[in-house]
């Protein structure tokens, strides 16, 4: 699946097209790090907030592999703290929806398991799906 991914985004570039979907540009991230700092969820991720947006100017299409982009929650707490007032969450969306787009889907809903069935909040279930389905 990961193999696929790469192949159905090797044509784009990531900055314009993460330009076009949140109205964001990530080319004003100076890289200060404040965006990490405030992140609540800073250590479930595999790339800090600020490298994403490093990647994503650097069209380093890894990121679109990586975790961080599904783990963001869109607290805001990166927008509000931002001296450069980049909506990174409006980023993180636009990077969700590129994959998203592709119809790639890395979710089994059918592995998962009873307990986490009962465990999972409802309302993640709906999302997904809803990402899933458009």
């Amino acid at each position: 699946m990961m193999k696929e991914i790469d192949e159905l985004v090797k044509d784009i570039n990531l900055a314009e097209e993460v330009m076009e979907l949140s109205g964001e540009n990530p080319y004003d991230c100076y890289q200060c790090g404040t965006c990490s700092a405030s992140c609540p969820f800073i250590e479930e991720m595999d790339l800090k907030p600020d490298e994403v947006i490093r990647y994503v100017v650097l069209n380093r299409k890894e990121v679109l592999k990586s975790k961080t982009i599904w783990i963001c929650a869109s607290c805001f707490e990166c927008a509000e703290r931002c001296p450069r007032d980049i909506n990174i969450t409006k980023l993180m969306e636009a990077l969700r929806q590129i994959i998203l787009r592709k119809n790639v889907d890395y979710t089994e809903i059918e592995k998962i398991g009873e307990e986490e069935k009962r465990t999972i909040p409802q309302i993640a279930f709906v999302s997904l799906f809803r990402k899933n389905v458009g």
